[in-house]
């Protein structure tokens, strides 16, 4: 026999009980910080957390890839202010309308607060990680909380979580060869390179990955536009003989593909190394980038180092070329400015 109780909804009753709804509900700030899996958003099984410059590309990428043809993608972002500029650089601006059309409905942006709100108990297979540390006040533990939340993990179909990382985490400064089993800075005394290592430890312990990759440029970005356009008066720090290690940018968005591709059997708890193989100099980039006629009026700058200070490291990551089936399309700055 049921027994049927009947209450009387008083105005002190209903506002007692607003306010413990308002208690008990999950705030989208700090659900973050819970572990919990997030929602795949239209039927999508691959995110890309950070859509910059390189999270761009890689969505174009994939969309483009035949081996991605049957995947849904999902931007990730901060904020909607870019995502106009996003879809822009990402969907084709040639072709027919059926290609395009097709191309959106497989391409999703979201801010990570909807990601939040439109969680049902699902994640997502595939978790590229590319946003830099600037926009968080605590890196590694952001790092850590999209490998555990927004990624369904190896044990559950084999996905990859991919986080790209820095090759200036190594020691050696003074023409030394580094790769993957190099030594790194310690995280202690050098808290900036600490970020990614800690980031980088996270990752391992749930199985994913993480490419350190050197310094990414376009011909628009990167250490040559600003000596060229922001240092002709005041000169470059350091000497002109000092090495630099480069990646184009789609260079690295492939690479991130490419390890998509190989899939967790190759890449869980590994680390790779990227750029293009071609190491150069201060002065090096600086040559290279006026035979570009966007450079082609500006002279080159002083170097203020002289022959002290540290010279810098050589990448070697013909093991993480291999393992990932990845090269350059790009093989050197200078073959791309001359271009």
């Amino acid at each position: 026999r049921s027994l049927i109780f009947q209450v009387t909804m008083t105005p002190r009753l209903l506002s007692s009980i607003l306010v413990l709804i308002a208690l008990t509900a999950p705030s989208p700030s700090t659900a973050f910080a819970t572990p919990q899996p997030i929602a795949p958003t239209a039927k999508s099984d691959l995110a890309i957390v950070g859509c910059g410059v390189l999270g761009t590309s890689l969505c174009k990428q994939l969309l483009n890839h035949p081996k991605f043809a049957s995947r849904t993608i999902t931007g990730i972002t901060k904020s909607k202010s870019r995502h106009d500029a996003i879809r822009d650089q990402v969907l084709p601006t040639n072709g027919d309308d059926i290609e395009y059309e097709a191309m959106k409905e497989r391409f999703v942006l979201k801010t990570m607060d909807e990601i939040l709100e439109e969680y049902n108990g699902h994640s997502f297979k595939d978790v590229v990680f590319c946003a830099p540390p600037s926009g968080f006040d605590d890196y590694p533990t952001a790092v850590k909380d999209a490998a555990t939340q927004l990624w369904s993990g190896t044990n559950e179909g084999g996905g990859s979580f991919v986080f790209t990382s820095s090759g200036g985490v190594y020691e050696g400064v003074d023409g030394e060869i580094v790769n993957e089993q190099s030594p790194t800075l310690d995280p202690i005394t050098n808290p900036r390179s600490g970020r990614m290592i800690h980031a980088e430890e996270e990752v391992a312990k749930v199985g994913g990955c993480a490419l350190r990759l050197a310094g990414l440029y376009t011909l628009e970005r990167g250490a040559h536009n600003y000596w060229l356009e922001k240092c002709q008066e005041t000169g470059i720090q350091g000497r002109e003989d000092g090495i630099v290690n480069l990646l184009h940018y789609e260079d690295a968005a492939a690479a991130c593909l490419a390890a998509l591709s190989v899939g967790s059997g190759v890449t869980s708890g590994q680390t790779y190394l990227i750029s293009d193989g071609h190491p150069t100099t201060r002065r090096g980039i600086c040559e290279s980038a006026l035979k570009h006629e966007k450079y082609a009026s500006f002279e080159l700058p002083k170097f203020l180092g002289g022959v002290e200070g540290p010279r810098g490291k050589i990448y070697d990551g013909s093991m993480s070329d291999d393992a990932l089936q990845w090269k350059p399309m790009y093989r050197s700055f200078d073959e791309f400015m001359s271009s």
